[in-house]
Protein backbone atom coordinates (compact mmCIF):
# COMPACT_ATOMS: atom_id res chain seq x y z
CA UNK A 1 0.00 0.00 0.00
CA UNK A 2 1.27 3.45 -0.98
CA UNK A 3 -0.34 6.62 0.41
CA UNK A 4 0.53 10.29 -0.07
CA UNK A 5 -1.06 13.64 0.70
CA UNK A 6 -0.82 16.22 -2.06
CA UNK A 7 0.12 19.82 -1.58
CA UNK A 8 -2.92 22.10 -1.24
CA UNK A 9 -5.11 21.88 -4.36
CA UNK A 10 -2.84 19.40 -6.17
CA UNK A 11 -4.76 16.19 -5.45
CA UNK A 12 -5.78 15.64 -9.09
CA UNK A 13 -2.18 16.16 -10.19
CA UNK A 14 -0.91 13.65 -7.62
CA UNK A 15 -3.56 11.13 -8.72
CA UNK A 16 -2.46 11.49 -12.35
CA UNK A 17 1.19 11.19 -11.31
CA UNK A 18 0.44 7.92 -9.45
CA UNK A 19 -1.61 6.60 -12.38
CA UNK A 20 1.26 7.25 -14.81
CA UNK A 21 3.92 5.38 -12.79
CA UNK A 22 5.26 2.28 -14.51
CA UNK A 23 6.62 -0.42 -12.21
CA UNK A 24 9.51 -2.74 -13.10
CA UNK A 25 6.91 -5.52 -13.36
CA UNK A 26 3.13 -5.54 -13.29
CA UNK A 27 1.22 -6.51 -10.14
CA UNK A 28 -1.66 -8.98 -10.24
CA UNK A 29 -3.99 -6.09 -9.47
CA UNK A 30 -3.64 -2.33 -8.94
CA UNK A 31 -6.25 0.11 -7.60
CA UNK A 32 -6.11 3.86 -7.08
CA UNK A 33 -8.20 5.72 -4.50
CA UNK A 34 -8.61 9.32 -3.47
CA UNK A 35 -9.70 10.68 -0.11
CA UNK A 36 -10.36 14.03 1.58
CA UNK A 37 -7.44 16.40 2.07
CA UNK A 38 -6.02 15.53 -1.38
CA UNK A 39 -4.86 12.07 -0.35
CA UNK A 40 -4.04 9.38 -2.92
CA UNK A 41 -3.83 5.68 -2.14
CA UNK A 42 -2.46 2.96 -4.42
CA UNK A 43 -3.05 -0.70 -3.56
CA UNK A 44 -1.16 -3.39 -5.44
CA UNK A 45 -1.57 -7.17 -5.23
CA UNK A 46 1.43 -9.41 -5.90
CA UNK A 47 2.18 -13.11 -6.18
CA UNK A 48 4.94 -13.19 -3.56
CA UNK A 49 6.05 -15.06 -0.46
CA UNK A 50 6.29 -13.09 2.76
CA UNK A 51 6.84 -9.47 3.70
CA UNK A 52 10.49 -9.52 2.66
CA UNK A 53 9.81 -10.39 -0.99
CA UNK A 54 11.61 -8.20 -3.51
CA UNK A 55 8.84 -6.10 -5.11
CA UNK A 56 8.85 -2.88 -7.11
CA UNK A 57 7.62 0.20 -5.22
CA UNK A 58 6.11 3.45 -6.43
CA UNK A 59 8.69 6.19 -5.93
CA UNK A 60 8.39 9.42 -3.98
CA UNK A 61 6.82 12.21 -6.03
CA UNK A 62 8.62 15.54 -6.32
CA UNK A 63 8.69 17.25 -2.92
CA UNK A 64 6.58 20.21 -4.08
CA UNK A 65 3.72 17.86 -5.06
CA UNK A 66 3.30 16.37 -1.56
CA UNK A 67 2.99 17.70 2.01
CA UNK A 68 4.95 14.91 3.73
CA UNK A 69 6.89 11.74 2.85
CA UNK A 70 4.94 8.88 1.30
CA UNK A 71 3.67 6.16 3.64
CA UNK A 72 4.13 2.54 2.58
CA UNK A 73 2.83 -0.63 4.21
CA UNK A 74 2.77 -4.27 3.20
CA UNK A 75 -0.11 -6.52 4.14
CA UNK A 76 -0.68 -10.23 3.77
CA UNK A 77 -4.12 -11.49 2.78
CA UNK A 78 -5.54 -13.75 5.49
CA UNK A 79 -9.11 -14.30 4.40
CA UNK A 80 -11.39 -13.32 1.53
CA UNK A 81 -15.15 -13.18 1.85
CA UNK A 82 -17.75 -12.74 -0.91
CA UNK A 83 -20.80 -10.68 -0.15
CA UNK A 84 -23.84 -11.34 -2.31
Amino acid sequence: MWEARAAQGRGAELLEWARAQVLAREPVRRELFRAPQDRVLVLTWWEAEGFDAELPELPEPDAELITRPVHRWRFESIEQESVE
